[in-house]
């Protein structure tokens, strides 16, 4: 059954919002209607929040970071993307690396927001994976474009809220895609932590 939501919109490649933790597909139970409600809340707040042009900056930013910690478990997402070299870092590289991860997300989309052009969600279904996961399956409308946009939430739930662990557009999960870029720049470095948060300090300068 389609679920419509109206005038509930999103820009698809912003709401993918970068880097988030692939996991396998296990097997699919019963639908979960709370978590495809939450990822229409969702939806609802990030158009109502961040796309007025006339909003300053600096007030987007701050209400991207708050869509950012209520609808997304950051940390955990932050950790599977960097994969093995999180182990190997110090306590003062993570805690950086945590800082800049989120800031290279929040610098990266916030201005694509503003490129809102009537795109609405529509959840699909919502089935129940093993654990506390569901999948949310949504299409993003475009107007004047023919073919709807795919995209499939990871929901995780836990003392009762719900989070964002990974997102998937058009059948390509966002994280595995930041895993892999994060990965070579590593080895390009020679896998050094520090070059590494250099260049993620780098990227960010360049975003604020």
């Amino acid at each position: 059954m389609r679920t419509g939501i109206g005038r509930r919109r999103f820009l698809a490649a912003s709401m993918a919002l970068a880097g988030i933790a692939g996991m396998p597909a296990l097997a699919f139970a019963q639908a979960s209607p709370g978590a495809g409600q939450f990822i229409e809340s969702l939806a609802d707040k990030a158009v109502a929040a961040l796309t007025d042009k006339n909003t300053p900056r600096e007030e987007r930013v701050r209400r991207f970071r708050v869509l950012l910690h209520d609808h997304f478990a950051i940390e955990i997402i932050a950790r599977w993307v960097l994969g093995r070299h999180w182990t190997a870092a110090s306590a003062d590289e993570r805690a950086e690396y945590l800082r800049l991860f989120e800031d290279l997300i929040v610098y990266s989309y916030v201005d694509r927001f503003t490129e809102y052009a009537g795109e609405r969600l529509e959840v699909v279904k919502s089935l129940v994976v093993e654990g506390n996961d569901t999948m949310v399956y949504s299409t993003i409308v475009r107007a004047n474009q023919p073919e709807p946009v795919e995209v499939d939430w990871r929901v995780r739930q836990r003392d009762g809220k719900f989070k964002i662990v990974d997102v998937m557009v058009k059948g390509i999960s966002m994280g595995v895609t930041q895993r892999q870029e994060f990965a070579s720049v590593l080895s390009r470095n020679g896998n050094s932590m520090s070059a590494f948060l250099s260049e993620l300090r780098e990227r960010v300068k360049k975003g604020a």
